[in-house]
């Protein structure tokens, strides 16, 4: 039994903002007489926007009035309402993401979207979709060599490496296209991403002067560099670490890169030659140029993805949604839930009864329970047998104490198939009005959050997303 649903990816980003609309197919794969096993087997894209420009209405806002209008547009041109939108995404991005109205834009785009169109912003979520939506893990898992994807807009590079397939690592540079505009030959703006590297290198170039080719190109050089020593296939400069999203991590130096793949619009520059370097009023034909030169990613082989200027959309869109369990305990009057945070348990502590509940009891103090909503995440190793479920429900009770108190939701998600056991096993010990909400097959990390759909597949599964939320973060 088949069940299709429409999907959207909306990309919100420094330079462009664009959407599609995909085609997801649910399958159950297990034999009849088996617990239902559903994949999404299928994904078909069966519409493009043209790209737009991001709308603002100032330098540091965007413009919600413009975007709703484009987006609404887009609608009508697809000829499909937002009730027929099950699932999807709204991502935004780069630059886009640190500006003073982001938080509400995003929410904005998001209702309108559907009912399910979760809404995300972040780099490390942003370097999978985009990777995923130019093919570089499967290009990994096909020729069995580790595979980079740099997704290189207007505010950001975003680099996921991959090794056959599966994840191995992300990273996110304040690398991009649009942190110096250009307009009549002269230097419109410079982000204040780059004044510290402009400084470091000691560079002319400032607001107001002259656009310098040359000292422009000596700027992207250094730029280019950096990308290979994020891929630490060069030594690291001193500025280098400074140059990371949000203070963000560096990808392992193991696995080691082999090939790479670019996406993003200044990726697409990347494989057409441009003979006008201010055709976009920026500096992204030039920096585009510079990595093409780059000794050290030059030496890596060069794949073309199959998607390049689309990729984080087609991703958004293809690639956000995961499917449950179908072993799951779930009470469909509580969803859909968004933006719930996670606390993540680690499994040490799951294997001692104390220790858990007191991690549970200290987290929720941390993230406060004044929206009554937290997802506790564990691997559930340690709990596979009948008493041990059982067990493992006593433990979440008396740590999760205060939630149950406030009448809930008690929502708890495991990588392990005992959702259903475990959910069953605290709805008998709770005698208040608190609801409960399990889910199994998901694995999701602290500092995470996650999104929660109605059932599908008959009730079988849900949908859920595991993203993250970070907006307006400003040095």
């Amino acid at each position: 039994m088949r069940e299709t649903i429409c999907s959207v990816g909306i990309d919100i980003g420094t330079s462009t903002t664009q959407l599609v609309f995909s085609r997801l197919t649910m399958e159950n794969r297990s034999a009849g007489s088996m617990i239902p096993r559903i994949e999404i087997v299928g994904k078909e894209i069966v519409y493009r926007s043209p790209i737009y420009f991001t709308p603002l209405c100032e330098e540091d806002r965007i413009d919600a009035g413009r975007l709703k209008e484009i987006l609404k547009k887009e609608y009508a041109q697809a000829e499909i309402r937002s009730e027929d939108v099950k699932t999807g995404a709204v991502i935004i991005t780069g630059e886009t993401a640190r500006m003073e109205n982001a938080e509400e834009v995003l929410r904005a785009v998001s209702d309108m979207a559907g009912d399910f169109v979760v809404s995300t912003a972040g780099p490390d979520l942003e370097s999978v979709l985009s990777a995923k939506g130019a093919g570089t893990d499967r290009l990994s898992r096909e020729t069995g060599m580790v595979t980079a994807n740099l997704d290189i807009g207007g505010g950001t590079s975003n680099i996921a490496v991959f090794e056959r397939g599966e994840l191995s690592g992300c990273a996110c540079l304040d690398i991009g296209g649009r942190l110096i505009r250009i307009k009549d030959s002269r230097i419109e703006s410079i982000s204040p991403r780059l004044m510290k590297l402009l400084e470091h290198y000691r560079m002319n170039i400032r607001v107001g002067e002259m656009a310098d080719i040359p000292e422009l190109k000596r700027l992207c050089t250094i730029l280019a560099s950096q990308l290979a020593q994020a891929l630490h296939k060069e030594a690291l400069s001193p500025m280098h670490e400074k140059l990371y999203t949000n203070n963000g991590s560096m990808l392992p130096q193991k696995p080691a890169v082999e090939v790479v793949t670019y996406s993003g619009g200044v990726g697409a520059c990347i494989y057409e030659e441009e003979k006008a370097p201010f055709r976009y009023g920026d500096i992204g034909i030039l920096l585009a140029e510079a990595i093409r030169e780059q000794p050290a990613l030059s030496s890596l082989a060069v794949y073309r993805p199959s998607e390049t200027i689309r990729a984080t959309v087609v991703g958004a869109g293809m690639h956000t949604t995961n499917i449950s369990g179908s072993t799951i305990c779930c009470q469909s009057e509580l969803l859909p839930l968004k933006n719930i945070p996670v606390l993540r348990l680690r499994e040490e502590e799951e294997e001692n009864s104390e220790r858990l509940a007191a991690a549970i009891r200290s987290g929720i103090k941390l993230y406060g329970t004044d929206s009554g909503k937290l997802a506790i995440a564990l691997s559930g190793k340690s709990s596979r047998t009948f008493s041990q479920i059982q067990r493992l429900a006593e433990v979440l009770m008396w740590g999760a104490d205060d939630i149950i108190r406030r009448g809930g939701p008690l929502v708890a998600i495991v990588e392990e198939d005992i959702g259903k056991s475990l959910g069953n096993a605290l709805k008998a010990r709770i005698h208040n009005n608190c609801s409960v909400l399990c889910v199994d097959g998901i694995h999701a990390k602290g500092g995470d959050y996650v999104d929660i759909g109605e059932p599908l597949a008959g009730g079988a599964v849900v949908p859920v997303v595991v993203k993250t939320l970070i907006l307006n973060v400003r040095e």
